[in-house]
């Protein structure tokens, strides 16, 4: 029930769903005062949540910066990268990855590197038409192909979101690795919530984040003035971020 009622909540806190009812209720209403405010609401919020510059300063407040890969002076039992940033076309055979590629690109790197033994993938489906599709299981596939060696491969499944990332991959790890270390990687922007579980069920994670969404403080005329799409996204991806960890907070999840 908590996962249907996310993905309503999700999409009810988007901006542009927001910038869509106040067009079509000023639209649709008689009452002219109350037809030119909502006309004008719309069109502010449309230039807010489409400001590069103003999502980049939200973004980047809480985005989460941590170590780098020269930073690491030690071996990791595992590192632990959370699913999200695939799927898988069966029509064409294939995997279609998406933006946050990064979590994977970087689980690799830390393991080639030799600053992890082992890989483990912890990603069910976050998919509500789609339950069967796991990602842990189809990425295994990947790696094997790949060259990485089967034995250097740990895969958690079941999971449906963070919180149970950290319980289903605590409960694996804690049965072949007691007491290890480990490497957290995941997007910047969801590191705070992925952390505070992980840490709440008692593993000693070391945060690795990637696919950052802000960059360095910029002040062209188009990143000041120019409405862009692409913050909208963020936008969207922000407040659900904000909503889940408080929500997180508030059941005690982190």
């Amino acid at each position: 029930m908590f996962f249907f009622l996310s993905k309503i909540l999700f999409f009810l806190t988007t901006p542009i769903v927001w910038i869509f009812g106040l067009l079509l209720w000023g639209i649709l209403t008689k009452k002219d005062i109350l037809k030119k405010r909502l006309l004008w609401a719309s069109l502010i919020c449309f230039y807010f949540f489409s400001n590069a510059f103003i999502a980049d300063e939200f973004v980047r407040a809480y985005e989460d910066r941590s170590i780098t890969y020269s930073d690491i002076t030690k071996t990791y039992d595992v590192v632990i990268v959370l699913g999200g940033f695939s799927n898988f076309d069966s029509k064409q055979n294939l995997i279609q990855f998406h933006s946050a590629t990064d979590r994977l690109m970087a689980g690799i790197k830390l393991y080639k590197t030799g600053k992890a033994k082992k890989i483990m993938i912890s990603s069910g489906s976050g998919q509500l038409m789609n339950p069967n599709e796991k990602e842990a299981l189809f990425i295994k596939s990947y790696l094997l192909d790949i060259g990485i060696p089967e034995k250097d491969l740990i895969i958690e499944s079941e999971s449906i979101n963070t919180r149970e990332n950290a319980v289903y991959s605590a409960k694996i790890l804690n049965n072949e690795y007691k007491n290890g270390n480990y490497l957290l990687v995941t997007s910047a922007f969801h590191m705070p919530r992925a952390k505070s579980c992980f840490t709440k069920v008692g593993l000693s994670i070391t945060p690795f984040s990637v696919d950052h969404q802000s960059g360095p403080r910029k002040f062209l005329f188009d990143h000041l003035f120019i409405p862009d799409s692409d913050s909208l996204r963020r936008w969207q991806m922000l407040i659900k971020e904000w909503i889940g960890f408080t929500t997180y907070k508030i059941m005690g999840y982190c």
